[in-house]
């Protein structure tokens, strides 16, 4: 299951793929076409090319030829568009825009017209008789000339609109969305440690857990009436030889159950791979939104809206997040422990976001303020978990006194002051209710 899911993840972020699957179905739509011979007077006979052999391979060597030019063109865009989204925002964000569906589409037409084109020149004009020739299948490759027209000019308007940091953030949002959408259910807050003869299973691989599926391990724990624990979450990463699991039988004197088992169980159930990736990573959208944040709070760019629109992102995302069960993914089998998945609580997600955008942006009341706002929005979704509610508060009294400490104007500060102060008032009032 983990080399399916990597090789779908591979695929699905690759810019070859349909264009090279495009290029093969329009090879054979060609030869399927170059077979049709329509009758005098009918509408397919209307549409067939009316020159000779010799302008029809005139048409589809220019025709050939213009694709490869438009191709360069487009690649050398998106190498820009792609330099561009990583310096001024993160580097994170390139595999967002290799995924872009639109992206791959045109390129696609580009590919099939070329390929459609350059197949056609074996089969127009080296019969006997030149003026038998596949005319329909000639009109085929300049209704695709006409087709790839439109697509530049559709890919010029969808990457000038990509590279704005509104798209890419709104991108990044509903990604994650998607990722906050999928949350398991099966959470304990509080899940068993691994007792002291618990044995060691080592990674075989280095790199970043980008799934776990625990499912796939419970039949084998059960069976063998081990439980199984993951020492690291989705989206961290493991160095080959450290471990990766622990599993314990019931008691000390039980039979320990064969490593090499579970360690072949374990490449089939947790994924590792060279990146993070969103699959099953909620964090890596918040880090994406983060990256771009800090970025535009650096002094080399200076540009604290851009910072505030992704607290304001953020904010959806984590206002998701806050109606969700979040912490250690524990399967059970009857009373009994059988796989623990290590994963973040609500505050630690919450901690990762605050802290770093805090921490650059702590002089500036307006970055302040989009982070009160986020903790504020949190604090109306979760006012019955009080634990939530304290973690709320804690980053709201350090957002406090980073301001206090960093804004140069007292005056600067008194918005920052008034929203932190309601907040805190807020979830003072939500505790008597928790309890």
């Amino acid at each position: 299951m983990r080399r399916r899911e990597a090789l779908a993840e591979y695929l699905n972020a690759s810019l070859f793929v349909l264009p090279f699957i495009s290029g093969a179905i329009s090879i054979l739509v060609g030869w399927v076409v170059s077979m049709v011979e329509p009758a005098p007077g009918s509408w397919l006979g209307l549409l067939a090319f009316r020159g000779s052999s010799a302008q029809a391979r005139d048409a589809l060597t220019a025709i050939s030829g213009t694709m490869v030019t438009v191709m360069a063109l487009v690649l050398g865009l998106s190498v820009v568009a792609l330099q561009t989204s990583s310096t001024q925002f993160s580097p994170r964000l390139l595999r967002n825009f290799l995924r872009d569906r639109q992206n791959q589409w045109v390129l696609s037409v580009f590919m099939g017209t070329f390929c459609y084109s350059a197949a056609g020149l074996y089969t127009v004009g080296v019969e006997s008789d030149p003026e038998d020739f596949p005319r329909l299948a000639v009109s085929g490759s300049i209704l695709l000339l006409f087709a790839s027209l439109a697509a530049v000019v559709f890919y010029a308007d969808h990457v000038s609109h990509a590279i704005q940091v509104d798209s890419i953030m709104q991108r990044v949002e509903v990604e994650s969305l998607a990722v906050v959408s999928h949350m398991h259910e099966d959470v304990d807050l509080v899940p068993p440690e691994p007792p002291p003869w618990a044995i060691t299973i080592p990674a075989r691989s280095s790199g970043y857990v980008v799934t776990a599926h625990p499912q796939l391990l419970a039949p084998l724990a059960t069976r063998c009436g081990v439980s199984i624990a993951l020492s690291k979450r989705v989206g961290e990463h493991v160095v080959q030889g450290v471990p990766l699991a622990r599993i314990w039988t019931p008691g000390p004197d039980d039979p320990q159950p064969d490593a090499s088992v579970f360690a072949h169980a374990l490449d089939d159930a947790v994924g590792i791979g060279f990146e993070r990736t969103r699959q099953q990573d909620a964090a890596m959208g918040i880090r994406q939104l983060v990256d771009a944040a800090c970025k535009a709070l650096s002094p080399a760019v200076n540009d604290p809206y851009t910072a505030v629109q992704a607290v304001d992102h953020m904010a959806v995302i984590f206002a998701a997040m806050a109606q969700h069960h979040l912490g250690p993914r524990v399967v059970w089998a009857g009373d009994h422990v059988v796989v623990v998945v290590p994963s973040r609580r609500f505050g630690e997600y919450l901690r990762t976001m605050c802290g770093l955008v805090r921490r650059y942006g702590a002089s500036e009341p307006t970055v302040d303020l989009a982070l009160l706002r986020l903790l504020d929005t949190c604090a109306t979704i979760v006012h019955r978990d009080w634990t939530r509610l304290s973690d709320i508060a804690d980053e709201a009294k350090l957002i406090l006194a980073d301001a206090d400490r960093e804004i140069r104007q007292s005056a600067d500060s008194v918005p920052v002051h008034r929203a932190a102060d309601a907040l805190l008032s807020r979830i003072a009032a939500y505790r008597p209710q928790a309890e």
